[in-house]
Order: C-alpha cells, then structure tokens, then sequence
C-alpha cells in the first residue's frame, strides 16, 4: 500500500500512511466549501497536526480529537489554548519552532513561518502562539507543510536541514503569499514536488497553480482536486 497525500481543500490535508495509520494536517472539514461532502465526517483518525490557530486551520480538530481519541501535535501555546477546548493538557505533543513531536513513529518537526494567528472569543482577540510550518517524517518521506507565509529567505534552511521530497505551498495571495513568491519558494527549496494549497476557496484568493507553473516552468507541480490524491 503506498503512501497517500489527499488534498481536501484549502489547506486541509490527509495522509494515509503504508501503515495504515491516518493523519489530518490543519482539518478545516465542516464549513470548508471546497472539501468534498463525503470527506466532511471522517471515519476514523490516528493523528492530527496544526500549523497555527485560525479557523480555517484548526476548524475541526476538537470534534475529531474528541471522537476518536488522536494525539493532537501543536506549537505550545496552541496546543494550550486547545486543552481549554476539551483535548488533553499533553506536553509531548506541543513543541515549539525547532522542536520535533514523535507519535507512533510519525516525526513532526515545527518550522517558522510568518503570519499572524488567533481566535476570536468573548468578543476580543486571543493570541495562540506564532504560526508555524510543519515537516511531517513518514515512511521515509518528509512532507513540508510550509502553513500560512509569505516567502522567506530561511526556506533555504528548510531545504538543508530537512530535504523535503514534497513541498505544500499556499499560493492564493492576499492572506499569504501567490504565485509570485511561490515561484521562488520553490527554488529555495531545492524544487522538490510541489502540492499548492489556499487558493480557490474564497474570491480573495486568486493564485493558481497554473500561474506557478508560467513563474516557475521548470517545477513539478501537482495539483490535485479536492479530494484527489498523489502518491508519495
């Protein structure tokens, strides 16, 4: 059995593992308009991991964490504002940038990444730690889940540091960076394959994969629908 990535919208993610183990990254499932009904209401999760606190990220992990019992790996303050939420107070699984969480032999190292996060509660706003990227160290792959960003020179580091094989960018612009940036994010990398997320989900997010490809022609990028999966 290979090694999946599936692609359930915006920037939600499933990994399902040679394994047999299922992993969610940022599981924005109910009220996500591009994730696919059937995808809406998983049937079981082993694992699920963050790379910051908005909404749009976080959206389902609670319920999830709840009905099926996963560890849930966060940067430290998140992973805080969580255990207020219902989820277990477990510091092994909140590292902060640098640190690695290791769960069931699934390797998750935090990287930086430059947004901003935050929850809306009691009408003001609640800070949740620094947003984060994340490498995920699966059955011999490392997936770079770079979150919310803009470029950065430091995705240089990344690349030495990690080698990801595959590299999932944010590309829709407005909240984080487009195609323009993407382009040369890429090439800090080392132009690993590529997986464009947060684009298409909403009018204001008007980055295309195919306006990645016309900045960088020499990429390999895979564009799945939401929904669709590439094997890793």
């Amino acid at each position: 059995m290979a090694t999946t990535l599936t692609w359930l919208g915006h920037s939600a993610f499933r990994i399902d593992t040679d394994g047999g183990k299922r992993i969610y990254v940022d599981p924005f499932l109910q009220g996500n308009p591009k994730c696919p009904e059937t995808e809406q209401d998983p049937d079981r999760c082993d694992l699920i991991a963050l790379t910051h606190g908005h909404d749009d990220h976080v959206g389902s992990t609670v319920a999830l964490a709840q009905k099926f019992g996963c560890p849930v790996v966060a940067q430290v303050e998140l992973r805080g504002w969580l255990s207020t939420k219902g989820l277990d107070e477990n510091m092994m699984h909140a590292p902060n940038k640098g640190g690695t969480a290791e769960v069931d032999g699934v390797r998750i190292t935090l990287t930086n990444a430059f947004h901003s996060t935050s929850a809306f509660e009691d009408a003001k706003f609640v800070y949740l730690g620094e947003a984060c990227g994340l490498v995920i160290d699966v059955d011999g792959k490392r997936i770079y889940f770079a979150g919310d960003t803009c470029v950065f020179g430091d995705m240089a580091l990344i690349a030495r540091i990690y080698r990801p094989d595959v590299a999932v960018l944010p590309i829709g612009d407005h909240f984080t960076m487009g195609p323009r940036e993407a382009a040369v994010a890429i090439e800090l990398l080392g132009n690993p394959r590529v997986v464009p997320c947060h684009y298409g989900t909403f009018p204001l997010l008007t980055g295309t994969p195919d306006a990645v490809r016309e900045l960088a022609p020499d990429a390999r990028i895979e564009a799945p629908e939401p929904g669709g999966s590439i094997d890793l």
